[in-house]
């Protein structure tokens, strides 16, 4: 008996593109601009793919100086003038074939209704997140508690914001290196740091607190995948803990309104909401300090709020930055009442503030062991130090440490103390001081704004535009039904 088997073409996964043209073309153009690289995408439209294109930017550590976005009518156009981390053109091969990735990126979310996952591939190691309310030497505990648990932290990323810390921790069995897969140990470690992060909760807490409990839980995705994919889960883990809501002991200090976010004339940032309801638009309007990795804090913010981003202009001047996004819901509405604004705007601020450090920062490099990191944390907790951002890592034999530090009661540290502390792991431990001159979170602070942003000199803005001659707007800025 002869039995036939159905034909598959095994052309078919790419019969979409063999009909409408490749679902994605990058350009990279080192031409056309003297001071630097003009990156363009053209690709068609999804959800999200706005957030992956600048993740890979923002991963190979690319400033992006202009940028505009258009991404209606079902395609997506945007266009990216960039500089390498050393303020040049791209000329690195291996970043230009990172770049032209994002052909991959896009396709695989075109055709395949998602982006590749790392959680399925094999890991060496067992993630671990961690989001709650923050306290000093809460850090310095978390990692004390993971050696009592027999458990080597292999790498770690810490960031703390308005009184909310957010880790990602990955971590292996001590006396075997391997990954814990046993859900009754990895039941033991949760309940644990559960508790230790539970220390904090009081009965007096505020509504805020209530709402965003303390929570430990193994991670979705896998390690060695990159940072940006890390940075992006501390941000979803920061906004799930409500760190966008100021802590009640900051009641007493000025409103935001009167903070100034660092620059030389004291320029405050400013983020500013109006509605645009000829074209059913909101446009968020943000002016503040430039530095790296911006647009990827912003553009993550929106789209894990929810937003969709038809439009956005991105430009730098004079070391300020304006960025104008017009946005929908995902259920196709614009931002409807000022309470939605009012938390899109607070979402924004915590968003540009939590990554920003003022200080001492503390590297630290010595021959990897169990329960070092331990050990180092104790040290700081002990001279009165509270860890506000730590990424720690290893490689190889020798573990890396970097620390942002504040005192108890989040003033800056004196020199005396980090002396103190320099002597004390002198002997083992190859230690650096850097006292970063940048504004403070505290400093970062946004202005709650129901105006929009007066504009710097030379700044385009699509807002103006779009109100000046609002009938003379591209047909692509027409709603689809």
């Amino acid at each position: 008996m002869m039995v036939c088997w159905p034909y598959f073409d095994p052309e078919f996964d790419n019969l979409p593109e063999r009909i409408y043209g490749p679902p994605c073309r990058v350009c990279i153009d080192n031409d056309s601009m003297e001071e630097c690289t003009v990156i363009k995408v053209d690709s068609v439209n999804k959800q999200g793919i706005l957030l992956e294109v600048v993740q890979v930017l923002t991963n190979i550590n690319l400033t992006i100086l202009k940028s505009y976005i258009s991404s209606d009518a079902g395609w997506f156009m945007d266009v990216f003038h960039v500089k390498d981390e050393h303020g040049d053109k791209i000329r690195d091969q291996n970043a230009i074939g990172t770049v032209r990735e994002i052909e991959n990126t896009v396709k695989a979310m075109a055709y395949r209704n998602d982006v590749f996952n790392n959680s399925d591939q094999l890991s060496e190691h067992t993630a671990i997140e961690m989001k709650g309310t923050d306290r000093p030497g809460l850090f310095s505990e978390i990692s004390a508690a993971l050696a009592d648990l027999h458990c080597n932290i292999v790498e770690a990323h810490a960031w703390s914001h308005n009184a909310r810390l957010a880790c990602v921790a990955y971590i292996s069995d001590q006396s075997t290196d391997t990954p814990i897969d046993d859900p009754h140990r990895l039941a033991t470690i949760e309940g644990h740091l559960t508790t230790v992060l539970r220390a904090t909760t009081t009965p007096t807490q505020s509504e805020s607190e209530i709402a965003s409990p303390q929570e430990v839980k193994t991670a979705e995705f896998s390690e060695g995948t990159n940072m940006t994919d890390v940075e992006r889960r501390l941000h979803q883990l920061m906004l799930s803990a409500g760190d966008f809501h100021r802590p009640e002991f900051e009641a007493m200090t000025p409103p935001p309104s009167s903070r100034s976010d660092g620059d030389e004339e004291g320029r405050k940032m400013v983020v500013s909401i109006e509605n645009c309801h000829e074209k059913w638009y909101s446009i968020v309007s943000i002016e503040c300090k430039d530095r790296p990795r911006l647009m990827f804090d912003t553009v993550c913010t929106l789209t894990d709020m929810q937003y969709v981003i038809f439009h956005a202009s991105i430009s730098s001047r004079d070391g300020r930055s304006l960025q104008e996004y017009f946005i929908r819901h995902v259920d196709g509405y614009a931002l409807s009442s000022e309470s939605e604004k009012e938390k899109v705007i607070k979402c924004l601020e915590a968003a540009i503030e939590r990554r920003v450090c003022e200080g001492v920062r503390l590297e630290l490099s010595a021959e990897n062991r169990v329960g070092l990191l331990s050990d180092i944390t104790r040290v700081l907790r002990e001279n009165g130090l509270s860890v506000v951002r730590a990424d720690v890592k290893t490689q190889g034999e020798k573990a890396v440490n970097a620390f942002y530090l504040k005192d108890i009661l989040g003033n800056e540290v004196d020199t005396d103390v980090v002396e103190s502390v320099k002597k004390e792991m002198d002997d083992v431990i190859d230690f650096e001081v850097k006292n970063d001159g940048g504004g403070s979170s505290s400093q970062q602070g946004g202005c709650l704004s129901s105006s929009p942003p007066q504009r710097l000199p030379g700044f385009f803005s699509l807002g103006d535009v779009l109100k000046s001659q609002i009938q003379r707007f591209s047909h692509n800025f027409i709603p689809t039904n």
